[in-house]
């Protein structure tokens, strides 16, 4: 086996994961839906109508705002989009291309809450845009749209389904149907389908200008052949490496996730605020193209978009929702329900939205099941108890504390491994600065 082509094959895999992983995603929701969200076809919004629980298995789902998801395929022509007027409250439409790229907002921050109408155009097209309707060229003719409404919990849900309903999507002109992803050859084998998948999308839906020099050097691997699979009868040589890289991009991919990806850690919590600022290219509406969102290292940048895509699909870039995971207690060790542990806020996070901390389990980042149904604690959560100084003191562990304030803040654990992650929705400055400072996980038992 070539120790070359298998490094080359290692680094396709972290290349090319945040494309296979996303459309395998789309595909998804599309055919089954994803625990509330029932499935909806292309150029379609799904719904959720509650908040997400454990049935929800999506990486790191928030469980904070309610979801209305549209899988976008713009093929046949542009849709336009309809957005209510949200009536004041905080809300954000998140638009994502095939490779994970954010390239455009809409809502409270990007372009504030009032009713608007948006054409979404694929790649190449050529019109005129309707009166009072803002374009929104997508990079790819398959995309996302992730909406989130905050909501206030159940006695809030009715609202939100109110703008939900107003919230549509309809053709413009006469169009077919939309045709879909296109299919990879099922008798490829098992070990080989992340390959074929990629050979197939990446040919479909192109990356960036710039992305497209790192995908001709993995020619020698098979990705760039058009027709037949090249991977239905792979010599055994060939197939030998790509299984191998496949396991090392994987596990470097894990390991750079454990240690911070390369971002800075304070008090063991990753500050994964500039974690997706690996689009280069497309900035439309609501996004904001300055140097500081920018990752000048492009290397790098396909690296951090692996690893996004991994622990955390579709998220926000910093500017909309800034993200701090934590996977080691102020003693180093690995976060674990086996131990219980505090975690002080003098002062809580500054934020103009609102914030959160949400349990996952691992390695999937999926919510946790447990007995009083909190997956989430944050300024919104009921009856949370401050000490006289203003501090708040979140108790973590698998069995309820005993003292009825350390119950009244508790955030139930799983019984092993576990990665917290700390939300903040349209975050002040302090955050960026340094100014403000996420405390430790200080193990208590």
């Amino acid at each position: 086996m070539s120790a070359e082509l298998q490094e080359l094959a290692a680094k396709a895999w972290v290349y090319g994961f945040p494309l296979v992983f996303d459309l395998d995603q789309v595909n998804r929701f599309v055919a089954e839906g994803m625990g509330s969200l029932d499935a909806a076809p292309f150029n379609t919004f799904g719904h959720a109508r509650t908040l997400a629980g454990p049935r929800d298995t999506f990486v790191s789902v928030n469980n904070d705002t309610i979801y209305s998801i549209a899988q976008i395929d713009l093929a046949h022509g542009p849709q336009l989009l309809r957005v209510p007027d949200s009536g004041g409250a905080y809300y954000v439409l998140q638009f994502v291309d095939a490779w994970t790229n954010n390239f455009a907002y809409v809502g409270k921050r990007a372009t504030g809450t009032a009713a608007g109408r948006f054409l979404l155009t694929g790649p190449e097209w050529s019109g005129e845009v309707p009166d009072g309707a803002t374009r929104i060229a997508f990079p790819t003719a398959v995309g996302t749209i992730i909406g989130r409404w905050a909501c206030d919990g159940e006695a809030d849900l009715e609202r939100v389904k109110e703008l939900q309903s107003a919230l549509t999507l309809e053709p413009v002109g006469d169009q077919e149907p939309a045709q879909g992803l296109p299919a990879p050859d099922p008798n490829v084998p098992e070990e080989l389908r992340f390959w074929e998948k990629l050979r197939v999308y990446s040919q479909a839906y192109p990356p960036a200008a710039q992305d497209l020099v790192a995908q001709q050097a993995f020619a020698p691997l098979g990705l760039l052949e058009t027709g037949p699979s090249p991977y239905l009868e792979a010599p055994p040589d060939l197939a030998s490496v790509l299984t191998a890289g496949a396991e090392a991009g994987h596990q470097s991919l894990v390991t750079a996730l454990k240690s911070g990806a390369g971002g800075a850690v304070v008090n063991g919590w990753q500050l994964m605020y500039h974690a997706f600022d690996y689009n280069d290219d497309f900035f439309e509406v609501g996004t904001l193209d300055s140097p500081e969102w920018r990752i000048e290292d492009r290397s790098k940048a396909l690296g951090l978009r692996a690893g996004a895509a991994m622990a955390g699909l579709w998220g926000n870039h910093g500017y909309e929702a800034a993200y701090a995971p934590i996977y080691h207690d102020s003693e180093g060790n690995e976060l674990s329900g086996e131990h219980d542990y505090t975690l002080t806020f003098a002062p809580t996070p500054p934020v103009d939205a609102f914030w959160s901390i949400t349990m996952y389990d691992l390695p999937e980042f999926f919510l946790v099941d447990n007995p009083i149904d909190r997956y989430s604690i944050g300024d919104r959560t009921p009856g949370l108890i401050f000490a006289d100084d203003g501090s708040l003191t979140i108790t973590l562990s698998t069995v309820a504390p005993a003292d009825p304030a350390a119950r009244a803040n508790w955030l139930p654990t799983p019984a092993a491994g576990f990665r917290p992650l700390l939300r903040m929705y349209s975050p002040k400055a302090e955050v960026f600065d340094g100014t403000f400072e996420i405390p430790p996980f200080v193990r208590t038992r």
